[in-house]
């Protein structure tokens, strides 16, 4: 009898329900639920509407006892930086915020006057972003929203709390902080107390595949079974990492609203380059870490695609830029007047006109501009990374819902004068599901997981 696992991938627009067994050798995936999610403004914040998912994410688990596959496990992952605070009778206080909530724009300074930002990177290894943690945790504090706090949890840690009334902090999310050691890949308590943080809100982390609890018993009785929790990589892309198909230290890129680009590696790098280059230093399985850039995108095109009311598809997307060949306008995708603009297309022919590059007129040559400016950024990155390390790399993994985008595929092979490795598409809800099943001691190690990857999925090559 084949054992079911359950990975919940839940990203910053939907997520998903996906249940994972090995058939025959091979690592089979059936998505079975999928619900929608995105901040919502209230009160003129920027939140995220935590009752929802939560009732999403039983629904989810509701869905796989309609079907009679039951998994042994469940494990959520979900996006960094975002966090739930409890009081004293494990009650939220307020709302969760959004990290595009505008609110850390102006402590930014503030926290910089009490500890440095070359400091902070020194310590950390976290690049700067007005939404990391640290900065949201000041507005806190600040805001006496601190005040009756009894415990800190990034947002899947407290989605499992709900599912099983145990709190765990994982360490791959905790890493997304900002307020992690980077050496000691521990909590950095003098710079927790420098910035007046709580210390008791900072509890022990724990490690990819490590037991949270079963369902409460209220939960397996509402959706019919019960089920073991193990912690995932709970940072979407720490889980993603986990399923790049190749052993031999890659370098990846995995490709969804975000783009994550960079290497895996076993020794922090917090040098000046790394710093001034825009590299940050997040958490990976088995206490790796992964170097890496912020890359704004296909939040980009999302946005875009939103604004015209869902007319055209991400395939329509990439036919019309293709049509759009001959116009070669290129923007700073990181610019942060693309990061939550309120309308994307004015914001990309804004940049345009201040850079003096051509404006993009039509949809095709809109989007032609940003895929473009996207790979320009990824050879850029590509670039520094061999600078700061040392080492050459001459394949880029791409991996993710992105990996589908033959046209991005191609222009970052050409841009980057490198052979791009695609797949697997679910790379975030299959290392999701690879952590559970080596808790469950369903396979033996990474290695055997990556293999069962090869063999399951198409893995497509494209040539520079």
């Amino acid at each position: 009898m084949k054992n079911y696992f359950l990975a919940i991938d839940i990203g910053a627009s939907s997520g998903r329900h996906i249940l994972g067994s090995i058939e025959n050798g091979k690592l089979v995936l059936e998505e079975i639920f999928r619900f929608k999610n995105g901040a919502v403004k209230k009160d003129g914040k920027l939140v995220w509407d935590d009752k929802s998912l939560y009732v999403s994410i039983v629904e989810g688990l509701k869905k796989c006892k309609e079907l009679n596959k039951i998994p042994i496990s469940v494990g959520i992952d979900t996006w960094g930086v975002d966090y739930a605070l409890l009081d004293k009778d494990d009650n939220l206080i307020g709302e969760v915020y959004s990290y595009r909530d505008e609110r850390t724009v102006s402590v930014m300074q503030e926290v910089y006057g009490i500890v440095s930002e070359s400091d902070m990177y020194a310590k950390t290894g976290i690049k700067e972003q007005v939404f990391n943690t640290v900065f949201q945790l000041y507005c806190d504090k600040k805001s006496g929203k601190l005040d009756n706090a009894e415990t800190f949890l990034m947002m899947p840690d407290y989605l499992h709390f709900l599912l099983t009334g145990v709190k765990r902090n994982e360490y791959t999310n905790a890493s997304t902080t900002g307020l992690l050691n980077a050496k000691t890949r521990d909590w950095d308590y003098d710079i927790i107390e420098k910035l007046g943080f709580p210390k008791k809100l900072f509890k022990p982390l724990y490690n990819p595949c490590a037991k949270v609890g079963n369902f409460r018993p209220e939960i397996a009785q509402e959706v019919g079974f019960d089920a073991t929790v193990y912690l995932p990589a709970t940072h979407d892309t720490a889980s993603a990492v986990m399923a790049v198909p190749s052993e031999q230290n890659p370098l990846y890129i995995s490709s969804g609203t975000w783009s994550l680009i960079g290497i895996e590696t076993l020794k922090e790098n917090t040098s000046d380059i790394a710093k001034k280059s825009g590299f940050t230093n997040e958490g990976g399985f088995n206490k790796t870490v992964r170097f890496l850039k912020n890359i704004m995108g296909m939040w980009m095109i999302q946005c875009i695609k939103k604004e015209l009311n869902d007319e055209y598809s991400f395939t329509d997307f990439v036919a019309l830029s293709k049509k759009a060949q001959d116009f070669n306008s290129i923007i700073d995708v990181n610019d942060l007047s693309f990061f939550s603009p309120e309308s994307m297309i004015t914001a990309v022919k804004d940049y345009c006109k201040k850079a003096g590059e051509k404006v993009p007129e039509s949809v095709g040559e809109i989007a032609r501009c940003v895929y473009l400016s996207l790979a320009e950024s990824y050879k850029k990155s590509v670039e520094q990374i061999e600078e700061i390390t040392g080492e050459k790399f001459d394949k880029i993994h791409i991996v993710g819902g992105g990996c589908q985008n033959v046209l991005m595929n191609e222009l970052t092979a050409s841009l980057t004068g490198r052979t791009v490795v695609a797949g697997p598409v679910e790379a975030t809800a299959t290392g999701n599901l690879i952590a559970q099943m080596l808790a469950a001691k369903e396979i033996k190690s990474l290695s055997e997981g990556k293999a069962l990857i090869r063999d399951s999925f198409e893995i497509k090559e494209i040539k520079a």
